[in-house]
């Protein structure tokens, strides 16, 4: 590790193999604390480049206890995270929500790292029980649409760097990883990335990618559709801008769609907002995301009907449905 650290500090990169071979040696406990919090400093430091993500991503994937979800045409709603915003869990509760409307989702998630209140630390608050018996979890997607991958079950290899990650106190790598090694590898994602050079890198990363998927990314910074502002959107075949009234919606402010103090106010939102009780914001917020991941699916082909789906998802009660039949 001395002599990758060298190199990496005088701005040299690692080409794909090395960076999968790196990866694979701090999972087998090759390398002490210190040298892992220098590794992930240098990636504070400068940008991780294309073929360092991909390697880091092969090695993951290897490591990774496997899923085997290719009989559905599922999708993943997953951020980046580590864009500062402590807003409510607004991918997870769209997820639901995209469930409800007839689409199979595989949930990647884990504890908050860089937040107060990561997907895993809401699910689990409300009493879901997470596993990686693949029996469990394809009887949930069966019957309830949806089922949530606790990342620190599929990868074991995360295990050697979780206190270090938490120890460091923001994002890292591994947050970029996250929405790119989701085990069942599903065939469509909806990825929320917090600044427009990870939105870059992950549109280049893609090209290599066999997955169908959707790239967001407000450009004040939040790694999902804020409604704060405009939001970029990225496709394999497009780029667009588009601004809060284009996707049905009015501008909100960064105090209606702010997740609370503790795990415990961030899971009344949940429930409230499912529940189809929450403020006008989060309600919208919740839709634009929803409406943004179904479109990715590939259920329907315009935004409009996208939307109309994930309106008549929350409002009948067939999201929160597919919650309480997820907890049960």
């Amino acid at each position: 590790m001395k002599e990758i650290l060298q190199d990496l500090f005088l701005n040299h990169s690692l080409n794909r193999g090395e960076a999968k071979e790196v990866l694979m040696q701090i999972a087998n406990g090759a390398y002490n604390e210190y040298q892992i919090a220098a590794f992930l400093t240098v990636y504070k430091m400068r940008n991780v480049q294309v073929n360092e993500l991909l390697g880091f991503r092969d090695a993951l994937l290897e490591l990774a206890v496997p899923i085997d979800f290719s009989a559905y045409n599922a999708i993943d709603l997953c951020g980046t995270g580590g864009d500062g915003k402590n807003t409510f869990n607004v991918s997870t509760l769209s997820a639901f929500v995209v469930a409800g409307a007839g689409v199979k989702v595989a949930k990647h998630g884990n504890y908050g790292v860089s937040s107060i209140c990561g997907s895993s630390n809401v699910l689990e608050y409300l009493g879901y029980t997470f596993t990686n018996k693949e029996d469990q979890l394809t009887k949930q997607i069966e019957e309830n649409n949806i089922c949530v991958l606790h990342a620190p079950l599929f990868h074991p290899a995360l295990k050697a760097v979780g206190p270090i990650r938490k120890g460091f106190g923001m994002s890292s790598i591994f947050n970029l990883l996250g929405p790119m090694v989701n085990p069942s590898q599903p065939k469509n994602q909806l990825i929320g990335v917090f600044n427009q050079e990870v939105l870059r890198l992950y549109k280049y990363v893609y090209q290599h990618l066999q997955t169908r998927h959707t790239l967001i990314h407000s450009i004040d910074g939040y790694d999902e559709i804020s409604l704060t502002s405009a939001v970029r959107v990225v496709t394999r075949d497009s780029d667009q801008l588009k601004n809060p009234k284009d996707m049905g919606f009015n501008k909100v402010k960064a105090s209606d769609i702010y997740g609370g103090e503790t795990v415990a106010d961030a899971a009344k939102i949940f429930v409230s907002v499912l529940n189809n009780e929450g403020t006008e914001a989060q309600r919208s917020v919740v839709l634009a995301n929803s409406a943004m991941a179904i479109q990715a699916s590939g259920l329907a082909e315009s935004y409009e009907d996208c939307l109309a789906y994930a309106k008549k998802s929350l409002e009948s009660g067939a999201a929160f449905t597919c919650f309480k039949k997820s907890i049960a």
